[in-house]
């Protein structure tokens, strides 16, 4: 049986597996968030880009946007609908070990095709990369002092990071202010951090050794050049 007939109309289908009392409430909790979060199609699919390949060049080729987004996303995506069907199945089965030994699996794999898709809205061709005046930039101003002092702690931050990860510029709800944060390997922000992403830099050495090698701040100094700021209010907005 394939993925997408297996879990067609999932928020349903855990709602029916996980009225059984041989799950615990909190593993029947976690595995009903997952499977209702998948697609109506019943599968996740790879995003189109927004722009071509060949659009943010020269600060990312299009040989780097290729391997990143056919390869390295589609990745994701593969491997988080085969933790998906097996969740589906281990629910059906009462399973909580089975439910349990997948969460690894979810939480890279749903990261990761997350964040990406986050990341490639988060980018615009050199030209039409600008800032302007309203509430983003206010808010970065009263968060960091400016946005040339935001940029260089971010890039400080993001450079920092050890291994693989990311950087990431989020709003917080609590307090109602912008803060930076880093994650490791595909972790997702919101979901560890509570702070709601607005714009992400990926430094996974697959996202710029092609064109920077493993010089990783001339890479993360440079991605500036091609960010979406439109993007980023509009998600400032719709958090607050």
């Amino acid at each position: 049986m394939s993925a997408t007939t297996k879990l067609l109309n999932p928020a349903l289908r855990a709602a029916a597996n996980l009225r059984s009392s041989a799950l615990p409430k909190d593993v029947s909790k976690t595995a009903a968030a997952y499977l209702s979060a998948a697609p109506s199609g019943g599968a996740h699919t790879l995003p189109d880009l927004p722009y071509d390949y060949n659009a943010l060049e020269p600060v990312i080729s299009a040989e780097t946007m290729t391997l990143h987004h056919t390869k390295h996303h589609n990745t994701y995506v593969t491997n988080l609908n085969v933790a998906l069907e097996k969740l589906d199945a281990a629910v059906s089965a009462g399973d909580v070990s089975g439910i349990i030994g997948l969460e690894g699996a979810l939480k890279f794999n749903g990261g990761g095709h997350l964040n990406h898709s986050l990341f490639w809205e988060n980018l615009a061709s050199k030209g039409s990369s600008e800032i302007k005046d309203g509430a983003l930039k206010a808010a970065i101003t009263e968060s960091f002092g400016g946005f040339e002092d935001m940029k260089k702690e971010m890039s400080a931050t993001t450079i920092a990071v050890q291994g693989s990860g990311w950087g990431w510029l989020g709003y917080n709800p609590k307090t109602g202010r912008l803060e930076i944060a880093t994650r490791a390997n595909q972790d997702p922000l919101q979901a560890t951090t509570g702070l709601v992403p607005l714009l992400g830099i990926d430094v996974w050495e697959h996202a710029y050794y092609v064109d920077y090698r493993n010089v990783r701040p001339d890479y993360v100094n440079a991605v500036w050049d091609v960010v979406n700021w439109d993007v980023v209010e509009q998600r400032l907005a719709a958090a607050k």
